[in-house]
């Protein structure tokens, strides 16, 4: 299988989830499932059907999670050579040439990716047209409407 790149917080992220859903939420589910039984016919019982489904997406997204960490290539910006260049993990902030607007992006992994919180993809065409550059260079990066011209103008590894 192929790894699947992801910052530390990412990694740490998906454990503390698949921590809450083997040992809070699993447990609850379980319970609801057996007081649902103790009502008697479960072929018109509502409840017990809601407690199984729910109990179906919890298993599958904990599988979902196992798999993603197994095949995780967990990668620690802060321990990278501070080179400069724009990387996996790195903090960029980019001035848009033709707004004067700056703003910073955080290249992570595909599952952590939140364009609200600033966080894209390292498969985005915006982090695409920004790794490998440094610091005082200009990028133009494919957009739905049309080029636009990027000076990045810090890269952090934070």
């Amino acid at each position: 299988m192929n790894q699947i790149p992801m910052t530390l917080r990412g990694a740490e992220k998906l454990r503390e989830e698949l921590h809450e859903l083997k040992n809070v939420r699993r447990p609850r589910i379980i319970a609801s499932i057996a007081e649902a039984r103790e009502h008697g016919d479960l072929k018109e019982n509502a409840e017990y059907h809601a407690a199984r489904e729910e109990q179906g997406f919890c298993e599958g997204r904990i599988q979902e999670i196992e798999a993603k960490l197994s095949n995780a290539q967990v990668i620690d910006v802060t321990k990278m050579p501070k080179t400069g260049r724009v990387i996996f993990g790195a903090t960029v902030t980019v001035l848009n040439t033709e707004t004067d607007e700056e703003a910073t992006y955080r290249i992570v992994g595909d599952d952590e990716a939140d364009f609200k919180q600033n966080l894209i993809s390292v498969n985005s065409p915006m982090a695409r047209g920004l790794v490998g550059k440094e610091v005082d260079d200009v990028t133009i990066i494919k957009t739905p409407g049309g080029d636009v011209e990027y000076e990045i103008l810090k890269v952090e590894y934070l």
